[in-house]
């Protein structure tokens, strides 16, 4: 018999977008469950790594209350979805045993669960926990990344225990992107958000306040178990700290160094791999901010800057050079001619500024997290290239709860250099942000054409008319410079000679489920 589910779709004013690479909320930090013991089996424990990772865990670790890229980037090992992204790009089932059947107008799909799946707490994974975990994503989520993919949502059958059958209202290509990130999770469960349960290789064990996050191999994971017994995440917030852990050879692996880091690295003790970080990395810009709300001083400042340059100073010229809020692992939405909208012109940038009504230049601010040396040495050699065209720059290094309280959540501030990636690989993960009404907007763009053109993208069930729609907002974001765009950074991690298997993804998240010790 068919249990029939309706969603209540409040998320009306919810709209895709993109979080920005290690950001988080302001609430406070939970302290660890003390009472471990019902979560942790008894391991022998004779594989553990220690992994060093820039940004505290300082939102909540629920799949639909956490903001941070960061928190995703390691909870991706905890949590599932009916299917998930392989290093490749593609949809593979998870909790589902197979990809759905989906009905030739699109807008039923019919997922068979597998069989043996469990929660990290021991229980059988049942229809009724996906409904559960649709509807709680529904009435809770602060992701809007997820607004889309509810607001299509029409209603969710059960049948049995292993079938769901969800309705939507229309067709859209890019369903299975958004049921990867809806995470399934134990109904009525209410401590997600300090003792997280999922279905991933790794479960839950500790999470200490600015110290530290544990996960646990999940021996009754549904696929191949993880290879490593224990990962211990260690937080660094400064990066010094973090480099002389791996100086004193105290962590196992570390991830997002810079290319002078890994140039220090002891090339006998460990090994370097290089992939890119999967974000759009920019001067943001607010626009409610003199004399950013003028559109020649933003293109001055477009002609201003180097890529070339900075790239060539920062990482020995590795990363991908970019022109809108788009990176390259979009394929069909990335633009790569786009990156050459803007050349080095200094001159080009003085008469823009004169004709503005800035011919001696004006004085401006860069806030930066202090704790991502990236974002710090970018907007360092930047300060350098503005001052050749007459804007002084004054760099402001910030703590990163000051810049998540002040630049972000506040809008107090005038520009700066961070990184925003996506949650899913649809375009709307990076551009539905940058439209006028949404909440995440930070830096108060106002177009109406490209708010139309995100509002058409979104209702067309063609998907040859809905990439063309993000080509053509994407390209609106470039010829207003909307933001300097600069880079998707290439992406240095570094691990002991004695582990391999770490492979990188199309999106912001870190697979530890196939790190072993080499025999």
């Amino acid at each position: 018999m068919f249990k029939l589910r309706k969603i209540t779709l409040f998320l009306l004013g919810l709209c895709m977008v993109a979080v920005l690479c290690a950001c988080n909320d302001t609430k406070p930090v939970e302290e660890p469950n003390s009472d471990e013991s019902s979560f942790s089996e008894e391991l022998s424990l004779d594989q553990e790594i220690v992994v060093g990772i820039a940004q505290d865990l300082g939102d909540s670790l629920d799949p639909y209350q956490m903001t941070a890229a960061g928190t995703r980037e390691v909870l991706f090992n905890v949590y599932e979805g009916l299917v998930k992204p392989n290093k490749d790009g593609d949809f593979i089932p998870a909790v589902a045993k197979e990809l759905p059947e989906i009905s030739e107008d699109g807008r039923t799909y019919t997922f068979t669960l597998r069989e043996n799946v469990q929660f990290h707490n021991g229980t059988a994974v049942t229809a009724d926990d996906v409904a559960y975990s649709f509807e709680t994503c529904a009435a809770t989520t602060v992701d809007t990344a997820l607004g889309v993919a509810f607001s299509l949502v029409e209603d969710i059958e059960t049948a049995g225990e292993n079938t769901v059958i969800i309705h939507l209202n229309e067709a859209n290509a890019d369903m299975l992107s958004y049921f990867a990130s809806i995470y399934i999770t134990p109904q009525d469960y209410t401590e997600q958000s300090t003792h997280p349960i999922g279905t991933g290789p790794f479960k839950f064990v500790s999470r200490t306040a600015q110290d530290s996050l544990v996960l646990e191999k999940f021996a009754d994971y549904w696929g191949e178990t993880a290879k490593v017994d224990r990962v211990t995440f260690k937080i660094y917030e400064h990066s010094a700290t973090m480099m002389s852990a791996l100086h004193a050879g105290t962590l196992d692996m570390a991830t997002h160094l810079t290319i002078d880091q890994v140039r220090t690295i002891n090339e006998d003790e460990y090994n370097v791999v290089e992939g890119t970080m999967n974000l759009v990395q920019a001067l943001y810009l607010n626009h409610a901010k003199e004399p950013f709300d003028n559109e020649l001083v933003r293109k001055a400042l477009c002609y201003a800057i180097d890529v070339d340059e900075i790239q060539a100073i920062t990482s020995d010229g590795h990363g991908t050079k970019l022109g809108t809020s788009i990176y390259p692992a979009f394929g069909k939405y990335f633009d790569e001619s786009l990156a050459d909208a803007y050349l080095y012109e200094p001159d080009t940038a003085k008469a823009l500024l004169t004709e503005a009504g800035y011919p001696d230049g004006f004085t401006m601010t860069i806030t930066v997290p202090s704790n991502y040396t990236p974002h710090v040495n970018v907007a360092e050699v930047m300060a350098e290239q503005l001052g050749r065209v007459g804007v002084t720059v004054n760099l402001e290094l910030v703590e990163w709860s000051t810049w998540l309280s002040q630049v972000y959540n506040e809008r107090d501030y005038e520009t700066t250099v961070i990184g925003f990636d996506a949650t899913t690989l649809t375009a709307g993960a990076l551009l539905n942000r940058w439209v006028s009404t949404d909440g995440k907007n930070m830096i108060n763009y106002n177009n109406q054409e490209y708010d139309a053109l995100i509002q058409e993208a979104k209702s067309t069930t063609d998907d040859v008319v809905r990439t063309q729609l993000y080509k053509d907002a994407a390209a609106i974001l470039s010829e207003t410079a909307a933001n300097v765009y600069i880079q998707d950074m290439a992406d240095f991690l570094v691990m002991k000679n004695t582990i391999s298997g770490y492979q990188f993804y199309p999106l912001y998240v870190m697979d530890l489920s196939n790190i072993a010790y080499v025999n």
